[in-house]
């Protein structure tokens, strides 16, 4: 009887996975003590940012999502994108 991964809850409330399965977080220096920040680092501090793909592994595992792999997700559709691109020239030719 195998074991059940279960979720990070901790890490599931702080990071979101996208539909092509990169890591979205949010940035800290944004809750208290604004004053000393001017408008553009606020402004900067208030978009949420990519995580990096190294720390990203380990937060999907977290979560749960260890099967996604943002890099194969793009390669392949880079790959349908040009088959698409060839079998449209070959269409009109």
């Amino acid at each position: 009887m195998g074991y059940k991964l279960k979720t990070h809850k901790a890490s599931a409330k702080r990071f979101k996975i996208t539909a092509t399965g990169k890591v979205k977080r949010r940035s800290g220096f944004s809750s208290h003590l604004r004053s000393t920040r001017n408008g553009s680092m606020q402004r900067r501090l208030g978009r949420p940012q990519l995580l990096f793909e190294g720390h990203a592994r380990n937060i999907r595992y977290f979560l749960g999502v260890h099967g996604i792999k943002p890099n194969q997700i793009r390669h392949r559709r880079e790959l349908a994108a040009k088959a698409k691109a060839a079998e449209a020239a070959t269409a009109t030719a």
